[in-house]
């Protein structure tokens, strides 16, 4: 049985991966944005452990939401499942790209780390020199670039840990939108595949993963000179570093 932890999961493809695992026997804590989607998460998914609440668009409630699931113990697993699609990009950036960087930062070092990127990452730019200016605004496509960037140079850092990517498709989630074309099931079995397979091919790390398989992806993720700097402007921007 293993310990998980999910940001996001008080709905959409969070919230179901938390279902999943919790009929698989696992243990799972929550995150939600606010007390009130925390308890909504809940009222979904009866048999999780405890639901953490934090601001993921706000520096501080996040390193504080990151000091909470420390306090919890070690987990197993922690997947970044929080995102935000049709959003200023301001939002975009501090959820999609610096949230998952801090708390990856902060929480004790797990044995799996799984990231939720999209297949909009292949029209995504670095834009690393964005990072301090609100000249060249960060798109959600970038964003999920980012995310890549982030999973692959834990991997390469973290040897001894397990950290992949995912894109769940477009799936009909309340961010994907109801005409959404993917199949839904299949947008949160990679992650449940990924945290708790024992098979060969999910005992892989620095990939890039859709529906169980590996997929091309923007060849700007395995640039390791962009991927150091990516680390080091969010290291500056955030006040936390990756630690060895």
């Amino acid at each position: 049985m293993a310990r998980i932890f999910i940001t996001g999961s008080a709905d959409g493809l969070g919230q179901l991966s938390a279902r999943a695992l919790l009929q698989q026997g696992h243990q799972v804590v929550l995150h939600a944005r606010n007390a009130e989607r925390g308890r909504d998460g809940l009222k979904a998914n009866p048999g999780a452990e405890a639901v953490l609440t934090g601001d993921l668009s706000n520096l501080e409630e996040t390193i504080h939401l990151a000091r909470k699931v420390n306090e919890l113990g070690a987990f197993d697993v922690v997947i970044h499942n929080a995102g935000v699609f049709q959003a200023p990009a301001k939002d975009i950036f501090a959820v999609n790209t610096l949230a998952p960087y801090v708390l990856t930062c902060l929480i004790y070092k797990p044995e799996h780390l799984i990231y939720l990127s999209s297949g909009m990452h292949l029209h995504g730019r670095a834009k690393l020199d964005s990072f301090e200016t609100s000249a060249n605004p960060i798109s959600y496509s970038d964003s999920k670039l980012h995310v890549l960037m982030l999973c692959k140079a834990v991997a390469r850092r973290w040897p001894e840990a397990y950290a992949n990517a995912v894109d769940p498709g477009w799936v009909p989630t309340k961010m994907g939108g109801r005409g959404a074309p993917d199949n839904l099931e299949k947008g949160y079995t990679t992650q449940v595949w990924l945290a708790t397979s024992k098979e060969e091919k999910a005992k892989v790390s620095g990939r890039y993963f859709f529906h169980q398989k590996e997929r091309p992806h923007n060849p700007e993720a395995d640039d390791i000179q962009l991927q150091e700097r990516f680390m080091a402007l969010c290291a500056e921007l955030t006040g936390v570093s990756l630690p060895e």
